[in-house]
């Protein structure tokens, strides 16, 4: 940067240098979206994490507002592993008389999330074109590295 006469100039290199990093700075900031529970120990602990570090955030309750199938299947596009992870196969699995089996494919596990939210492991904790399931709470820093 340059001063002449009290006017402030500078290269285009040097605003290209100042663009790229505030390009850096606001990716770096980019937001993340939790699906919480409240009742969950490890989705509050998820949350907790966010929260101290100041990150910012959006939480949506996914039991008050269910996803609905393109969100599903863009949670599932960005977990890295299988989609039958993002089943719960707990007590309430249980009851309903489900097979675990029969919930291995994309969409199969779509369809049933959308009839049972419910099921739906948590914490799912999105930022950019990253996702991890939050289990235990610690893994939510793996998306802020």
């Amino acid at each position: 940067m340059r001063y002449a006469g009290g006017v402030v100039r500078s290269s285009r290199h040097e605003s290209t240098v100042a663009r790229r990093h505030v390009i850096r700075y606001c990716a770096a900031m980019e937001r993340v979206t939790i699906y919480h529970n409240p009742a969950c120990g490890k989705s509050r602990g998820a949350l907790d994490i966010l929260r101290e570090r100041r990150i910012a955030h959006d939480v949506i309750e996914y039991l008050r507002v269910p996803p609905d199938r393109a969100t599903l299947g863009r949670i599932l596009d960005l977990l890295s592993g299988p989609p039958a992870a993002l089943v719960r196969k707990d007590k309430r699995f249980k009851e309903l008389g489900l097979d675990e089996s029969r919930f291995v494919t994309r969409e199969q596990v779509i369809e049933l999330l959308l009839q049972h939210p419910e099921l739906m492991e948590r914490p799912v904790v999105l930022k950019g074109d990253q996702a991890v399931i939050a289990r235990p709470s610690e893994r939510v820093l793996e998306l802020l590295e």
